[in-house]
């Protein structure tokens, strides 16, 4: 079963490779031996660092079996004007992501990335001012 995801931010993005890589048992020099990208790149786009390549981007998501698929936000506007019944099942048959706003996504991240490393033993990050993700 493939699950997807709507990504709202560079930290949404770093949240998700960083938990596919994971989920893999991979650590970042392994996976960035694989994607051919340096461990120093992979780590920036785990922390959600804006401005990532393309190309790198693509071959860091391949080698974790993922694909990125772009979608017209107007295509599904349209089908839930034309059919709301249709739409309605539609999203029901549609695996779902929390999604919420871009800030409380944030938050949710930073939540899960503090349990994280109190559970690993490691100390809390440092602040980051993520508002303009």
């Amino acid at each position: 079963m493939s699950e997807e995801f709507t990504l709202t931010g560079w930290s949404k993005l770093g949240g998700l490779v960083r938990d596919a890589r994971m989920s893999k048992g991979l650590s970042q020099a392994a996976l960035a031996a694989r994607a051919n990208v340096a461990r120093s790149w992979l780590a920036r786009v785990e922390a959600g660092h804006r401005g990532a390549e393309l190309e790198p981007l693509l071959r860091l998501l391949a080698a974790l079996d993922l694909t990125l698929t772009l979608r017209s936000n107007a295509e599904e506007q349209r089908q839930v004007k034309s059919h709301p019944d249709r739409a309605r099942t539609a999203s029901a048959e549609k695996p779902t992501t929390q999604q919420g706003p871009p800030d409380a996504v944030d938050t949710d991240l930073r939540a899960t990335s503090r349990a994280r490393r109190a559970a690993w033993g490691l100390p809390a990050s440092g602040t980051r001012n993520t508002s303009d993700d």
